[in-house]
């Protein structure tokens, strides 16, 4: 796990996770490229392992599924923000994935590169 001490260089995919943990919240700054991705990857994981949970101990579905989806709900939502500002985009953009097939186009602005100028949220992340 991350100590602080580690550079970004040497992050795993736990401690981006972790990272995006940690700013729970904010919604100002930018994310790279990798740091969304790894989050996107581990929560999907933490996803699939509370709904196996739910499956093998309980009758009713999506107990451990909900309250994983529920607690990763606002960080997602504001590292996709943080990356967003990386590529030089607001974040309200993200609602253009709630229309069928234009939305995808969020996808894409996802994962594109990192815009290498500094823009109104700040320095470059990488």
């Amino acid at each position: 796990m991350s100590n602080g001490l580690k550079s970004e260089d040497q992050y795993n995919p736990l401690d981006w996770f972790i990272k995006c943990l940690k700013n729970y919240a904010n919604f100002s700054g930018r994310a790279r490229r990798k740091e969304y991705w790894f989050f996107v990857l581990i929560q999907f994981v933490v996803l699939i392992i509370a709904g196996v949970l739910d499956g093998v101990i309980f009758k009713r579905p999506f107990v451990f599924y909900f309250i994983a989806a529920l607690g990763l709900f606002i960080p997602s939502l504001a590292v996709a923000v943080r990356r967003m500002h990386d590529i030089g985009k607001t974040g309200w953009l993200l609602l253009i994935s709630c229309i069928p097939l234009i939305g995808l186009i969020v996808i894409y602005w996802l994962a594109s590169n990192t815009s290498p100028e500094t823009n109104k949220w700040g320095q470059p992340a990488k």
